[in-house]
């Protein structure tokens, strides 16, 4: 009865935590107010240490979103995590997470957003860790060096920093605009960005870090770690609007967004394909706040968080019932078995895909638009709409698999839906994976944004999205293509499963030539020639010289009574002179 006791006390307090905090932020949202709370820890002379916390709008609402899910999360792992002992720790970790987050969200200060960075880092390593085996210690350390790339870069925007008053950097965001000081500040805050929310080059880690348990999952790639990066861009948004900075942000996250949704087109582990769904929309964020646009990517991330954690948890569910097997192409028919599950998971991927009225088309319809609108070159444009039609491609083929495909079960299986507890955690975000964008829609964006295009472009991101769905459905689709096609095009198919070499490029690639250089280096040098002609060399010498001495001393008396009559006359000298 203990762990449901903490399972159960955790959720209530986050969800109550959520409930007010969101009430708190539609307040604030409403009457414009920011707070800045600071405590003073200690003072000497006249030296204060103060920590500082930010209260407005973005934070207070990002923090109800992340709170939310968390109950909701813990709620789902007291069922799937039943059959652990240690679920106690399971849930202490998650807290840990959950408090790292809140650390960074209400910090306007580099050093305490650093200290919740790195507790999202060490935290997220541990969790990935959890099921103590090879590919789990690979995934973490993957994990961990990729975020630690980002450690670095904000300790070297601490350091520069040092040449203005504090490190509020937010005081100073508007103030020193243009400074190259601050420039270089952006710079390092883009780079951190880049590797919480595996940008390019950083990205092979967010799909090896679904090693972790499916609730981690749910809670660290819909909510809190991957969009740490995205917030703190968000805070920073000012800096790199219109600039170099901006552009390359833009190109970069254009690529990612592109790069994973091709990728998730190839790959058949049903939470690599969430995975990269979820590494597609951070890129889709990233990208239309380096347009500058900050209110519609935090509204892309909120409600981003409420239908990924759906899909994910809709994944545990499915991943439980076939006794642990991740492959799609084990699934099929899954709607006779599993309906409510199946339900949850096909309305969490319209969701995703932007389908009209859901939690997705408001963020994605307008983001789309507001490309449209804006002055852009026509290669963004095209990876922003090619990428939205790839995710409607990916998202059709997995509605295949598990809605219309042949069942690829045994006949004696245990597939069910009885499992009530995970099932309330999913309703509940169902709920808000429905209405969730509507709502946000109308606090965020109180007045209706007025964006006049001709017909042809508004109806441009219908056109991609059906299109894109109609290929997924076509190609996954073995009665049409009996003959398996993706084998002629195996080397493209090959390369865009692999997310264009990264994993290798940032594993093996990184390290084989400094390893093997190092090697060499340790064979030839240290253990070879230094060794030889170094201590080795020196150790002979003396010890020829000593064994002459000794020769001399032991063999010859009168050589060695003249050599002693020497020495004293030496001495002697040597006494008189001084």
């Amino acid at each position: 009865m203990e762990f449901i006791s903490i399972c159960f006390i955790s959720f209530v307090f986050l969800f109550s935590l959520s409930m007010t905090l969101f009430f708190l932020g539609l307040n604030f949202l409403v009457y414009d107010l920011v707070y800045f709370f600071e405590w003073e820890i200690f003072s000497i002379n006249s030296t204060m240490m103060v920590m500082v916390l930010i209260f407005d709008w973005i934070s207070l609402l990002f923090m109800s979103f992340v709170l939310f899910i968390s109950s909701l999360v813990i709620y789902y792992s007291k069922d799937y995590m039943s059959g652990d002992l240690f679920i106690n720790r399971f849930i202490m970790l998650v807290l840990l997470f959950v408090f790292s987050m809140m650390m960074m969200i209400l910090s306007p200060n580099l050093i305490s957003i650093l200290l919740g960075w790195d507790g999202l880092g060490l935290v997220s390593y541990c969790l990935v860790i959890y099921y103590q085996n090879v590919k789990s210690y690979n995934a973490g350390m993957l994990t961990a060096l990729s975020n630690r790339l980002g450690d670095v870069a904000l300790l070297m925007s601490i350091a520069w920093m040092l040449n203005y008053g504090s490190w509020n950097f937010l005081f100073y965001i508007e103030f020193m605009k243009g400074d190259y000081q601050m420039t270089i500040v952006c710079a390092m805050a883009i780079l951190a960005a880049m590797t919480k929310s595996a940008q390019i080059p950083f990205s092979s880690w967010l799909p090896a870090a679904m090693a972790a348990p499916t609730p981690v999952s749910a809670l660290v790639h819909s909510s809190t770690l991957v969009t740490a990066g995205v917030y703190l861009l968000i805070r920073f948004s000012s800096l790199f609007m219109d600039t170099n900075l901006g552009k390359f942000l833009l190109l970069i996250s254009g690529l990612t967004m592109f790069m994973a949704g091709l990728g998730a087109n190839f790959e058949f582990d049903l939470k690599k394909i969430i995975a990269l769904s979820t590494l597609s929309q951070l890129g889709l964020m990233m990208s239309i706040l380096a347009m500058g646009f900050y209110k519609l990517a935090f509204f892309h991330l909120l409600t981003h968080a409420l239908f990924k954690a759906l899909l994910f948890m809709c994944a545990g569910a499915i991943i439980h019932n076939m006794k642990n097997s991740q492959d799609i192409r084990d699934m099929g028919s899954l709607t006779i078995y599993m309906p409510m599950t199946i339900s949850c998971l096909n309305v969490a991927n319209l969701a995703l895909c932007g389908f009209p009225f859901l939690a997705g088309f408001y963020s994605k319809d307008m983001i789309l638009e507001m490309v449209l609108i804006s002055e852009l070159n026509l290669f963004s444009v095209f990876l922003f709409f090619f990428s939205t039609g790839l995710t409607v491609s990916y998202s059709f083929r997995l509605f295949y698999y598990s809605f219309i495909m042949n069942m690829h079960q045994s006949s004696m299986n245990i597939l069910n839906d009885n499992s009530f507890v995970m099932f309330k955690s999913m309703f509940s975000l169902l709920i808000f994976a429905i209405s969730g964008g509507s709502m946000l829609n109308w606090m965020i964006f109180p007045y209706a944004p007025m964006i006049c295009l001709p017909l042809s472009m508004k109806l441009l991101t219908l056109t991609v999205c059906i299109i894109g769905g109609i290929l997924g459905y076509l190609i996954s689709n073995i009665n049409f293509f009996s003959f398996n096609k993706s084998l002629n095009y195996y080397l493209f198919s090959f390369f865009s499963s692999s997310m264009w070499f990264m994993p290798p490029l940032s594993t093996i690639g990184v390290t084989y030539y400094p390893l093997s250089l190092s090697f060499k280096l340790f064979k030839n040098l240290d253990q070879g020639w230094l060794e030889f002609f170094g201590i080795q060399q020196t150790f002979k010498i003396f010890m020829k010289i000593s064994s002459i001495v000794q020769f001399i001393q032991f063999n010859n008396l009168k050589i060695h009574l003249t050599l002693f009559v020497f020495w004293m006359v030496f001495l002697m000298l040597l006494v008189i002179m001084i």
